[in-house]
């Protein structure tokens, strides 16, 4: 599908900073966001509750917001905007997921400091001990697991694809995540 007329002027609007341009943007694309935001986690086996859809919601405005419009200054019109923006929005969600799926998967962060409404900017601090604890943790693991676990919960690779990556048998991969898990909670400190 072509752009429109319409969204060439509103994407003209926005780039200009035309009065009202960022609430017509919103009340056009919202639905679509969250519509978006729904699919991928549901493709993905999440599910989310109207906060983390919320929180989504915000992550991706402040995507598009961020560095003075930059995504939205980079739509070059091959498409239509609404796909444009599909893309965009599922980006920044499957990195948010990912995120918190690599927090979770270690079981080295609180529930509530790994649910999105704690990783949002407002609670910076919050995120910014989760990941020193996990980038502290991960630094004990011998290289090749360590490898293996970044490769699935930070980049988000398959099995195959580490393999392939990493030269292992892919039937291994599973084994030294769950290895990786056992050796980190073997070495993390008593709690009280």
């Amino acid at each position: 599908m072509p752009l429109t007329e319409k969204d060439r002027k509103l994407v003209n609007d926005l780039l200009s900073g035309a009065s009202g341009a960022w609430n017509l943007f919103v009340d056009r694309y919202a639905n679509l966001i969250v519509q978006v935001i729904r699919h991928t986690a549901s493709a993905h086996s999440l599910k989310l509750n109207a906060d983390d859809v919320d929180d989504l919601t915000a992550e991706v405005f402040t995507a598009l917001l961020d560095r003075n419009l930059a995504a939205i200054r980079a739509f070059r019109g091959r498409s239509s905007f609404a796909t444009y923006l599909t893309v965009i929005v599922r980006r920044v969600v499957l990195r948010k997921l990912t995120q918190r799926r690599y927090l979770q998967a270690f079981g080295h962060v609180k529930a509530h400091q790994a649910s999105f409404a704690e990783t949002a900017d407002d609670g910076s601090a919050n995120r910014v001990d989760a990941k020193d604890e996990v980038d502290s943790l991960m630094t004990r693991l011998p290289q090749n697991l360590r490898s293996v676990v970044e490769s699935f919960y930070l980049e988000g690779k398959s099995y195959r694809e580490i393999s392939r990556l990493l030269s292992l048998p892919k039937n291994s991969i599973g084994p030294m995540i769950a290895r990786a898990k056992d050796l980190l909670r073997s070495r993390e400190p008593e709690s009280s």
